[in-house]
């Protein structure tokens, strides 16, 4: 007879953790690039955020004024899910600062989109930048690179006008952008006018639609003359017929609106904000384009796929470059896609760049957390926005949706990590002992359940223990109990 000494099943665990992909553990060396400096006349960061706060200050002081006078509990928004100022709030708000209702308005919009206000389904709160909006020149930056990013939503766009040929305008204008930056002047709106038909030739091209004929129709900018927009009764033309000269002016004004460029006498300036900020921008693509991985034209799928093997910064670097190269709402819907797909670990790396976009991904986010499979990172990313220590952003995750997190995790270990990881995977399970994990992972029905199990059976070197694993594997496979 063999002997069997009794062992010890329970686990020993260490303090709970954010579950995460695991990391390759191969070590890349890449060569250090030199800290690129800023283009010549460029003012220094503490001047630009005074220029910053500036151009934010009405925002700022109707966010104060929310903070102080909109406790816990009490309404000020309306239940629309957006953070809208309810009527008797922005009453109120217009007659403590001498601002009619409509400039309160206008002002809690440009400080819900820089930052300064976080709306959190039907609630509303003060930003942690504007905590920090006084002794933080970094804080005062990133809220206007973020209302920078959402110009197109800071000015209502031309009514009458087709979404797509709108949308096209909005992908085409980081381009625009560039070659105002790149120009470091003045530039004549007709010039950047056929720079936008080109670009957004070259979209419809790759989508194998019909190309792009302009036609020919007065543009403005400040001194030209605006086309007549549609009537209430005109249904709007084809993406293909929409005359894009509107769409510059009203992009152009946009822009203007949140203080990234100037436009005169038909023709248009970077401001110092605005053309710091496309440098930046530029300067995220470039690093992507010599990075190792050069992920930057890749969809999302590949762009995380190549991001699996750097270390965690360079990975947060790249995924920086490959949002700034694209809208931030197709970047977001690319990404959760991605998450959606079979791959457990790239659902973890795509809600790690997701938490380098932030805010404006939220509501992308609060939808994803209604679908199984989304919802335990959803959740955790939700719970870090609104404020939660990230090391304990899993406490929000019920019993149930922590083993699943906890199995899709050890299926990303199991398919792209090694064995000794998957043993130190036990660590950050809930569950106390190897029979209640067990019993509470054959519930939960991950569909790489039995996967999971046999991996993890065949890696741990407890006997016992990986009898035990592999009895379950084979229960969870056969339907038995």
């Amino acid at each position: 007879m063999t002997s069997r000494t009794p062992r010890d099943s329970r686990l020993r665990l260490v303090r709970p953790r954010p579950l995460a992909a695991a990391p390759r553990a191969v070590a890349q060396g890449r060569s250090r690039r030199p800290a690129p400096r800023p283009p010549e006349g460029t003012p220094p960061p503490a001047e630009l955020a005074g220029m910053a706060r500036a151009r934010l200050a009405d925002a700022a002081r109707v966010a104060r004024w929310a903070d102080v006078s909109l406790g816990r509990g009490r309404d000020g928004a309306t239940s629309d899910g957006k953070g809208t100022l309810s009527d008797a709030t922005a009453e109120k708000a217009a007659a403590d600062l001498g601002l009619t209702p409509a400039q309160v308005r206008a002002h809690w919009d440009t400080a819900r989109l820089a930052g300064l206000v976080e709306v959190h389904g039907d609630i509303a709160r003060p930003g942690w930048r504007l905590r920090a909006w006084n002794r933080d020149d970094s804080a005062v930056l990133r809220g206007w690179v973020a209302l920078f990013d959402a110009w197109s939503l800071a000015y209502p766009e031309p009514a009458g006008r087709e979404h797509a040929a709108v949308a096209e305008v909005v992908s085409a204008m980081p381009q625009v952008l560039s070659f105002l930056q790149l120009s470091a002047g003045p530039v004549p709106v007709e010039q950047l006018l056929d720079l936008l038909e080109q670009r957004v030739t070259e979209l419809r091209t790759e989508r194998c639609e019909i190309a792009y004929v302009p036609p020919v129709a007065p543009h403005l900018c400040d001194d030209r003359v605006r086309a007549t927009p549609a009537g209430p009764g005109t249904a709007p033309a084809p993406a293909q017929d929409t005359p894009l000269a509107p769409l510059l002016d009203w992009a152009l004004d946009a822009l203007a609106c949140v203080g990234a460029l100037t436009c005169a006498d038909g023709q248009a300036t970077l401001t110092p904000l605005g053309n710091w900020a496309v440098w930046v921008k530029l300067e995220q693509i470039c690093v992507a384009a010599q990075s190792p991985a050069g992920n930057i034209e890749q969809n999302a799928e590949d762009m995380l796929r190549g991001c699996a093997g750097l270390r965690p910064n360079a990975a947060r670097a790249e995924c920086r470059a490959w949002l700034a190269a694209r809208p931030v709402g197709s970047a977001v819907t690319e990404l959760l896609d991605a998450a959606r797909g079979e791959d457990a670990l790239l659902r973890g790396l795509a809600f790690e760049a997701l938490r380098v976009v932030g805010a404006p991904a939220e509501p992308d986010v609060r939808a994803a957390a209604e679908e199984t499979t989304l919802r335990p990172y959803a959740l955790i990313w939700l719970a870090e926005q609104e404020g939660t220590d990230p090391e304990d952003a899993h406490e929000v995750l019920t019993r149930e949706e922590a083993t699943w997190l906890w199995v899709d995790t050890a299926a990303a270990v199991a398919d792209h990590g090694e064995a000794p990881l998957l043993v130190r995977h036990l660590e950050s399970a809930v569950q106390a002992t190897v029979p209640t994990l067990l019993d509470e992972v054959r519930a939960v029905g991950h569909p790489r359940t039995v996967q999971v199990l046999v991996a993890l059976a065949a890696a741990h070197p407890d006997p016992a223990l990986a009898r035990a694993v592999r009895r379950a594997a084979f229960q969870v496979h056969t339907g038995g109990s």
